[in-house]
């Protein structure tokens, strides 16, 4: 064998023998555990604006419950399943909170270990199979179209040593991952809706009327204690009949109309629907069941003997410069914390050591009868109808702090005039 043969001959062998210790050679597996690391939880969301609804359910581990909320879009417009089906303000929400979702992706594996779950927190708080009461997480569901899922998610602890990861889970999977999450998910109610009550602004505002009254529920009479008239002058407000010596106090009387203008919704209760159709006609009588008046009643509504609705807290007229005219009939006290208080119970009673004077309150508005314009009546029946269209559905529940600066009386507005020097 030449020289050169041996040699091709050895670098041959040597090849062989090289393959064959690769291919024998022990290598080392990557846990099946970590095959998924790095991709999308839900790659087939891809537009926010798909979303067609949101559920946000959380644990409540004093009552031992969950605690569902949910937007959705039904018939050309948001609302809030929850509590009543009231509108929603919620389109760009639901939307940042779908863009949140799209793309996550599952950074780290941490465990596929049914018993970690708890303390994970990514329990279910839907599951009905699983004893524990702790470890619940918040589940967040979307949903598009003819209610295919889009996104469903059970977010549970923050993960440990990893700032803005939160340990996550896919309902009805085993694997726990920690996740970078940015995402604002609100359940509520207030974050959803718009929360200005009156749609008013104080500078609008040039005449408020207190009207002091209570009503005997049984017989329908109306004790008239007081009624008070004030009007704008300038910065300052005047009041008809004032004692010697007295004077409006302009600082709560501002304080007044700029408690009117923030007023705040924190809860909702339908009306039935016979006396919001009641409540929205223009022009006519009244007439409504005798189930209308127990719903009326039992929010602290009645009617007077010539037929006046009214209210067992007095009411407060506000006029203002377009010729608007609001009339906010405050009733009864409204229980209740959290879900309780803005979409309330099936039976709302005070439950022990229950605190707070929130209350229910009615509004609608009417069209100064005074005005004469036929531009500015125009402009104003149109702003009537809305409002009204807006109102005529709900009792309010309102904060017991934004009832007491609304709820006033002749002496809480008249002040000492200053002595001369």
């Amino acid at each position: 064998m030449t020289e050169t043969r041996r040699t091709i001959y050895y670098a041959g062998v040597a090849l062989l023998l090289a393959g064959l210790a690769f291919a024998v050679a022990p290598r080392q597996k990557m846990p099946q555990a970590f095959f998924d690391q790095g991709q999308q939880f839900f790659p087939d969301f891809t537009d926010p604006n798909s979303a067609r609804s949101l559920e946000v359910v959380d644990w409540d581990e004093a009552t031992g419950q969950p605690v569902p909320f949910k937007v959705t879009f039904e018939n050309g417009r948001w609302t809030i399943p929850s509590h009543h089906g009231y509108p929603a303000d919620g389109k760009d929400r639901l939307a940042k909170t779908a863009a949140g979702l799209i793309g996550l992706t599952k950074d780290d594996f941490r465990t596929d270990n049914v018993a970690d779950h708890e303390a994970c927190g990514v329990i279910d708080p839907l599951d009905n199979t699983v004893q524990s009461l702790k470890g619940r997480g918040r589940r967040v569901t979307i949903k598009g179209d003819n209610g295919v899922v889009l996104a469903d998610l059970i977010i549970g602890k923050a993960f440990e040593g990893r700032e803005g990861f939160r340990l996550v889970r896919v309902p009805g999977q085993k694997r726990v991952y920690g996740a970078r999450i940015n995402v604002d998910i609100s359940t509520k109610f207030k974050d959803w809706i718009d929360p200005d009550l009156t749609m008013i602004e104080k500078d609008e505002i040039d005449r408020v009327e207190l009207r002091d009254y209570s009503i005997d529920e049984q017989s329908g009479r109306l004790d008239q204690r007081d009624n008070v008239v004030l009007n704008r002058d300038g910065e300052a407000w005047k009041m008809a009949g004032l004692p010697a010596g007295k004077d409006v106090d302009t600082y709560k009387m501002n304080n007044l109309v700029k408690a009117v203008d923030e007023l705040s919704i924190e809860g909702v209760r339908p009306k039935p629907d016979g006396l919001t159709a009641s409540l929205q006609r223009a022009s006519g009588g009244i007439s409504i069941t005798q189930s209308d008046l127990e719903s009326l009643q039992s929010h602290g509504y009645y009617f007077s003997r010539d037929g006046r609705l009214v209210s067992n807290e007095g009411e407060l007229q506000v006029h203002t410069k377009d010729g608007v005219m609001y009339t906010l009939r405050f009733g009864e006290v409204a229980f209740g914390q959290g879900t309780a208080l803005s979409a309330g119970d099936s039976v709302e009673t005070r439950k022990p050591g229950q605190t707070g004077e929130n209350r229910y309150i009615m509004i609608s508005a009417s069209l100064d009868p005074t005005l004469k314009d036929a531009k500015a009546i125009d402009a104003a029946k149109k702003r009537v109808d809305d409002l009204n269209g807006r109102f005529a559905k709900w009792y309010y529940v309102i904060s017991a702090e934004s009832f007491d600066s609304i709820h006033l009386r002749r002496k809480d507005l008249v002040k000492d005039k200053p002595k001369a020097s």
